[in-house]
C-alpha cells in the first residue's frame, strides 16, 4: 500500500548532538576527495542558512498569509539549527589541519553585503530586493531538497562503510530540506513573485552554486596535508567513478528535476517524500540523542 502524503506538516526546530570523537576527515572509505567535495557542506551551506534566515525575518512584515507565516518560522527554526549542527563538523577539518576561514569569511562577507544593502534601501526597492533574494533561495532550496531526497534513498553510503555520524548528518539534514521544500518557493509566490524571476533566478543559480561549491572542494583539497598532488585534483574520471558507485547524484537526478521547477506549473511538492523524511527524524541518532 503507497503511504498517503500529509498535505500540511506543523516544520520546528529538532535538537541534534552529533559525536565526532570517532569520526575520521576522510569519511568516505578510499575516497578522500569525495569526502572533501561533501565536506563543503559544512562550509558554505551554514553561511547560506545564516542568509536564509536574515532574508526570511526581515520578509516577516511582509507576509499577510497566516500559514505562510507559520511555516516561515518554522523554516527559520530549522535553517538556524542546521547552521549550529556542522559546527562540530568545522571544528573536525580544523583539527585535522584545515583552515576553513578564508573560504566561509569571504562567502559571508558576499551574503552580508546583499542583506546590509537592502536595509539601506527605501521600502519599495527593499521589498523588491527581498523577493529577489527569496527567488534565489526558492531556486537553491530546490537543489538542497533534491539532494536531501538522494541522501534518504541511496544505500551506497552504507554499503561503501561511511562513517555512520557523518551518513545521520547528511540524511537528518536532508530529510529536514525535504520536510521544508515548499517554503521558500510558497512564500516567493506569496509575495507576488513571478514566473519570468523564477526562471530568471534559477539559471542564476546554477553556476553561482557550482562556482562556489567547486571552489570550496579545492580549497579543502589543497589545505589537507595529507593528501598527495594527484588526490588534490577533481578530475571528469572521479566523478564518473562517484556516480557510477551511487555516492554522487548525477545529471539523470539533477536534470530532469530542473526542467520540472523552469515549467510553469512546478511546485516543490510534486518532488520528494514528507513521510520518509518525517520517518528518518524520528529515527536519527543525532535527533534521538538530542531529545535525552
Amino acid at each position: 500500500m503507497t503511504a498517503i502524503e500529509p498535505t500540511s506538516v506543523a516544520l520546528h526546530a529538532r535538537d541534534v548532538q552529533f559525536d565526532w570523537s570517532k569520526t575520521p576527515v576522510h569519511w568516505v572509505p578510499d575516497e578522500p576527495e569525495l569526502a572533501h567535495f561533501y565536506n563543503v557542506m559544512h562550509l558554505l551551506l551554514p553561511e547560506l542558512e545564516l542568509w536564509f534566515v536574515q532574508v526570511f525575518t526581515d520578509a516577516l512584515p511582509y507576509i499577510t498569509d497566516a500559514k505562510v507565516r507559520e511555516d516561515v518560522l518554522g523554516f527559520i527554526g530549522q535553517e538556524n539549527m542546521h547552521a549550529n549542527a556542522h559546527q562540530g563538523a568545522l571544528d573536525l577539518l580544523a583539527a585535522n589541519g584545515i583552515d576553513p576561514e578564508p573560504y566561509t569569511s569571504q562567502v559571508h562577507h558576499l551574503l552580508q553585503g546583499w542583506i546590509d544593502r537592502t536595509r539601506k534601501m527605501k521600502p519599495k526597492r527593499r521589498k523588491q530586493s527581498l523577493l529577489n533574494q527569496i527567488a534565489v533561495i526558492a531556486a537553491g532550496e530546490h537543489f538542497t531538497a533534491v539532494l536531501g531526497d538522494f541522501a534518504l534513498n541511496s544505500p551506497a553510503f552504507d554499503e561503501v562503510g561511511t562513517d555512520p555520524v557523518m551518513s545521520d548528518l547528511l540524511r537528518w539534514h536532508g530529510a529536514e530540506e525535504v520536510e521544508h521544500r515548499s517554503v521558500a518557493f510558497d512564500l516567493f509566490r506569496h509575495l507576488d513573485g513571478r514566473y519570468p524571476m523564477q526562471v530568471v533566478s534559477m539559471l542564476a543559480v546554477i553556476p553561482a552554486l557550482w562556482m562556489l561549491w567547486h571552489r570550496g572542494a579545492r580549497m579543502l583539497l589543497e589545505a589537507d596535508p595529507t593528501l598527495t598532488p594527484k588526490q588534490r585534483k577533481l578530475t571528469l574520471r572521479k566523478f564518473r567513478r562517484w556516480h557510477r558507485r551511487g555516492l554522487l547524484p548525477n545529471a539523470k537526478i539533477y536534470l530532469p528535476q530542473l526542467t520540472h521547477y523552469l515549467k510553469g506549473d512546478y511546485h516543490p511538492s510534486h518532488y520528494g517524500s514528507t513521510t520518509q523524511a518525517i520517518a528518518y527524524l524520528a529515527t536519527s541518532p543525532a535527533a534521538k540523542a538530542g531529545q535525552q
